[in-house]
């Protein structure tokens, strides 16, 4: 080999490691998308989600790519749709809502990153926030503790507040959490609490029955997915009865509640690419705290207070996230 022919060589031996280094940053991320709702109604959060990991550096049809499993509200379908996407060979699975329970006991061979509106502890996915279980770890959406401000928030809102109905899934992970905090609340503010389980559409209507022979001044939903299925009969049965509606999530008020006041969800949802690239490069699951939300939006209905003839107090108003008129 001449001199020539050998320095090229050398050369050529000396860019393998940049070559290589090139390749493996433009390699394409692939992971899974798996819930038990339906595409429609997660619209914003996947926005959300999509910027976080765009933040990262990940950018959908470039270095990442997200295999979608949606059960149109058919959980018994999340099994069958979780190995799917193991058999494509998926990264790491994200996991949402009601999928997430299933997806505990299926005992999957690659990490799974949740976003799930009840608790873990009590669901079992961790032993404490800090300490999650097995190969899972996420964010959750539960801060039970903001119950006790939404009823101050009717409370302002509702003269001489006394009697209040809480709708409340029964099956949700944590909904004893939130139960504790509204009645020890409401001790404190000399407001009753009537509590509901509507685990299901015909206790909804036994719940209304009950209302109807025996009303209360207000209602608060604790938010899950089976109260934003049913949130528009909840309101609608709300404002034949003329009283306002609260909950946590800022669907509810675009959909008539009086007020929202809870997480801030998109901000959960961006947070997932952190999580997803943490583990990808090469943290346990079990390693990554589980993460309440940090971040919380206010929404005043102006348009249902006019029309059940209630005034919003100026200091709410005032610090309001959204107000629909």
């Amino acid at each position: 080999m001449d001199r020539r022919a050998f320095l090229t060589f050398m050369a050529a031996l000396a860019g393998l490691p940049r070559i290589a280094a090139a390749q493996n940053s433009a390699k394409t991320l692939k992971i899974g998308w798996l819930t038990a709702q339906q595409e429609a109604s997660l619209t914003p959060n996947l926005v959300a989600m999509r910027q976080g990991f765009a933040e990262l550096g990940y950018v959908e049809g470039r270095n990442l790519l997200i295999e979608y499993r949606f059960g149109n509200d058919r959980l018994d379908q999340v099994p069958m749709l979780a190995s799917e996407l193991v058999s494509d060979r998926v990264e790491l699975i994200v996991a949402q809502g009601a999928a997430v329970s299933a997806v505990s006991k299926l005992n999957l061979p690659v990490p799974v990153v949740y976003i799930f509106s009840g608790d873990p502890v009590s669901a079992g996915f961790a032993d404490s926030l800090a300490r999650p279980r097995g190969n899972m770890t996420g964010l959750t959406l539960m801060a039970a503790e903001l119950n006790s401000k939404r009823l101050e928030i009717l409370r302002d809102i509702v003269p001489e507040l006394r009697r209040v109905a809480i709708i409340a899934n029964p099956e949700h992970h944590g909904v004893n959490l939130e139960r504790a905090n509204c009645e020890e609340a409401g001790q404190r503010l000399g407001i009753e609490i009537r509590f509901y389980p509507t685990p299901t559409r015909s206790a909804l209507d036994d719940a209304f029955a009950a209302l109807r022979s025996d009303p209360v001044q207000a209602i608060s939903i604790f938010s899950d997915g089976f109260a934003v299925q049913n949130r528009q009969v909840v309101i609608d049965f709300a404002s034949q009865q003329r009283v306002p509606v609260i909950a946590g999530w800022s669907i509810f008020a675009r959909s008539g509640a009086i007020c929202s006041y809870g997480p801030l969800q998109s901000e959960q949802y961006r947070l997932v690419g952190g999580y997803v690239d943490r583990i990808v490069k090469g943290a346990k699951p079990s390693e990554l705290p589980v993460q309440q939300p940090a971040k919380f939006e206010t929404v005043v209905n102006l348009k249902t207070a006019r029309a059940l003839g209630l005034s919003i107090p100026p200091t709410l108003l005032a610090r309001a996230d959204e107000v629909i008129e």
